[in-house]
């Protein structure tokens, strides 16, 4: 079950777009009185009236209802993870990209880092869209990585998106994060959705993984140089 669409943030998306109800409501295919229903709370918002509201109102998909915290967060088949991040504007899945499949950013890396065994190249994704919404919603997604024993994962990840952040963008969510992060930091060695990992290539990756990953007691030698797609 997922949380429900803000009513506030349709009613922000819509002033700032400096839309009538009745215009907005004629992008979403619903009459006046209707939308005006849903920004008052008089009506929920439904899912796919939510989704609708990202694409046509350009509002954005941090609005997207998360689901409630959850001990069994099921990962994403990898080709349906390519296409949400490229609904969301991840360059190297762009030419895969579902906006069936949007969904909010936080959301989206929960079900990333709850894979045993996740490509490459879905993993170097992650950065980018913690880099891309640094304002996502922090108090769900550092206490659903808590419950799913993944915020040693989270907080690796957050320290590349801090190394891809411009110097001249506002850094304080990702720096806010970490520091919530490391209070939970996990003593236990693990990976970086790499479980299958064969224990030649742990010793191997213990002796030469970055020093931050040795904080976050993760094994793992992926840096900020090798997210090709990070741009």
């Amino acid at each position: 079950m997922k949380m429900e669409m803000a009513p506030s943030s349709l009613r922000r998306t819509r002033l700032a777009a400096g839309l009538t109800q009745q215009q907005a409501a004629t992008r979403l295919g619903v009459s006046q009185p209707y939308y005006s229903q849903l920004e008052t709370s008089a009506r929920r918002v439904p899912p796919a009236l939510a989704l609708a509201a990202v694409k046509k109102l350009r509002m954005s998909p941090l609005a997207l209802p998360l689901p409630r915290l959850s001990s069994g967060v099921p990962p994403f088949k990898a080709d349906d993870l390519a296409g949400a991040l490229g609904a969301l504007g991840y360059p190297g899945f762009a030419h895969v990209a579902r906006p069936k499949m949007l969904l909010n950013p936080a959301e989206l890396i929960a079900r990333a880092l709850a894979h045993e065994d996740l490509d490459v190249r879905l993993v170097e994704a992650v950065p980018w869209l913690l880099a891309t919404f640094p304002d996502l919603d922090w108090r769900w997604l550092i206490a659903q990585c808590r419950v799913l024993n993944f915020q040693n994962r989270l907080g690796y990840l957050v320290e590349l998106a801090l190394s891809l952040s411009p110097q001249n963008k506002d850094c304080a969510s990702l720096v806010n994060a970490l520091q919530e992060l490391n209070l939970s930091r996990l003593a236990g060695e693990g990976t970086l959705c790499r479980e299958s990992m064969p224990e030649a290539e742990r010793k191997w990756v213990r002796k030469h993984r970055p020093a931050s990953a040795v904080h976050w007691n993760l094994l793992t030698t992926l840096t900020a140089d090798q997210l090709t797609n990070a741009a």
